[in-house]
């Protein structure tokens, strides 16, 4: 504080404060809004190489967009007439099988066999899951689940509709708009930084929509191939099974690797032996995927490791849910292409330090 203005400076600094809770809650309350631009604005990254490929082609781009959307509306309205009922009627069936199912492994000779103290623990968390379950609207909600934060199931109907709504329209006006965008946030920077400005945005944004559309098309093949195996092997809930598949796959690396684990283990409940082949043949596909398929389809995509996809997934779930961790992959690597354009050369370019450079001078 100035001594000079006793009365002002904490004035102006308790507005601050005030300010900063204000923009906190506008956020909060926009928070679902908020998330709907977001999921538009990646959306329309992702198609962005569909149109621009047909604007390759001698197309313009509006009949590109408009026919990129014909297509996506066509596909959208196939599965909600064809898919969406079988889906819907495996989930409540899947909630009616569940308790059984849980009832007899507690029964099991498997259960029955281990420590006694172990064996009592395990039959009462089986029996607390099988209350629990036992209530469909139970087992919806934690599918419901899956897609957390702003955008959950429990929303309800009215709030689902409204958000795709919103999506779809805003996508399409971004899709409309990018090139426009583009040249706006160019002429915003300084004219010297406008260049690597310029190639950043390219490359970050090619590469971003080049995931984006990597990530469903890897996704759509994980379902298909699970909803296959499903389908040959016998096994329960072929549709949902499906579906399930491909929203959780939509997270790269370990979406396949949490699915191999979930599929794998509720097929235990139904076959054993089948269980184990869907074992071995998804993870005969989980390897063809990362060392065929995922390199063809997210070639232009920057390439993230391991460790930082797992890290970026969790927290973009935990301050977002699924939609979250879906996010926080592409901007991931948008802060590595940052970094390894901006802030690395930078650090080349320092040869010689100041002070090493100041030596001799202050020497003499």
């Amino acid at each position: 504080m100035k001594l000079d203005h006793p009365v002002r400076t904490p004035f102006v600094a308790t507005l601050s404060v005030l300010a900063a809770l204000a923009i906190g809650v506008a956020l909060g309350v926009l928070a679902g809004i908020i998330a709907c631009l977001v999921l538009a604005l990646f959306l329309a990254l992702g198609l962005d190489p569909v149109v621009a490929s047909m604007e390759r082609r001698g197309l313009r781009r509006g009949w590109a967009i408009a026919i990129v959307f014909v297509v996506l509306a066509v596909l959208v309205t196939v599965g909600v007439v064809f898919l969406l009922p079988a889906v819907v009627g495996q989930l409540f069936a899947f909630a009616e099988a569940i308790p059984l199912a849980l009832d007899e492994l507690r029964g099991s000779d498997w259960v029955r066999g281990m420590n006694p103290g172990m064996a009592e623990a395990i039959a009462a968390t089986l029996a607390q899951a099988s209350a629990f379950l036992a209530e469909p609207a139970n087992v919806v909600g934690v599918f419901g689940g899956l897609f957390g934060g702003v955008l959950a199931l429990g929303a309800g109907v009215v709030g689902a509709i409204s958000a795709g709504f919103i999506v779809v329209v805003v996508t399409l006006y971004f899709l409309a708009s990018l090139d426009t965008m583009k040249a706006t946030i160019y002429r915003l920077t300084a004219a010297h930084a406008r260049p690597t400005v310029q190639r950043l945005t390219e490359k970050i944004t090619g590469s971003i929509g080049s995931f984006v559309l990597g990530a469903v098309i890897l996704a759509s093949c994980n379902a298909a191939i699970a909803t296959v195996l499903h389908l040959v092997l016998g096994l329960p809930f072929p549709a949902l099974m499906g579906l399930v598949a491909f929203v959780v796959t939509l997270v790269p690396v370990i979406g396949s690797v949490l699915y191999w684990v979930l599929a794998s283990t509720l097929a235990l409940f139904t076959n054993p032996t089948a269980a184990l082949i869907f074992a071995v043949a998804y993870l005969i596909y989980m390897q063809l995927e990362s060392y065929v398929i995922t390199p063809r389809v997210m070639s232009r995509a920057t390439a993230i490791p391991g460790v930082l996809v797992i890290i970026g997934a969790l927290v973009g779930g935990t301050l977002l849910g699924f939609l979250g961790a879906l996010v926080a992959i592409p901007v991931t690597a948008a802060i590595l292409l940052i970094i390894r354009d901006v802030a690395m050369p930078l650090q080349d370019a320092k040869t010689v330090s100041p002070r090493a450079s100041t030596t001799p001078s202050s020497a003499q």
